[in-house]
């Protein structure tokens, strides 16, 4: 008898493409936050966000996916507040989905012929009715200083 695996994930958009993150590494969701610009970082970097006392990094999802600017400046982005080692860092998404159960006999490695940025930041698809959701890898996302030294 097999067991099947349930995995559940935070789900949100950047420009068309629907993304998921294990929801236990998710700490919160929040409407976008003033952030405080930070000189000479990586351009991913969009600046630094106050949560209840604590400095949190935000990172642009599509600049550190290498996806076009964000068409309208009038729809500010969310922010998906992820535990990682280093402490909690700030997603900027488009927009924000829902959390989503899939099972694990859905899941597909990316294909070998995938390169860049998007080769190092994706764990991998879930083959949904209506689209495929992609998997980051959330430790790779938020270490923007591993892009600097490649």
């Amino acid at each position: 008898m097999s067991v099947t695996t349930i995995n559940q994930f935070c789900t949100f958009f950047i420009d068309d493409l629907f993304f998921g993150v294990d929801v236990l590494q998710v700490q919160e969701v929040l409407r976008f936050q003033d952030m405080t610009r930070v000189p000479l970082s990586p351009a991913e970097i969009s600046g630094l966000i106050n949560l209840r006392g604590e400095t949190v990094t935000a990172i642009d999802l599509r600049q550190r996916l290498g996806l076009p600017n964000r068409e309208s400046e009038t729809q500010a982005p969310f922010n998906v507040v992820i535990r990682s080692e280093d402490g909690a860092v700030s997603l900027l998404v488009d927009e924000i989905g829902d959390v989503i159960e899939t099972n694990e006999d859905a899941f597909e490695k990316p294909p070998e012929t995938l390169r860049g940025v998007s080769k190092d930041l994706i764990l991998g698809v879930y083959k949904l009715e209506e689209r495929l959701l992609i998997i980051l890898d959330i430790e790779r996302t938020v270490d923007t200083e591993a892009r600097l030294t490649r």
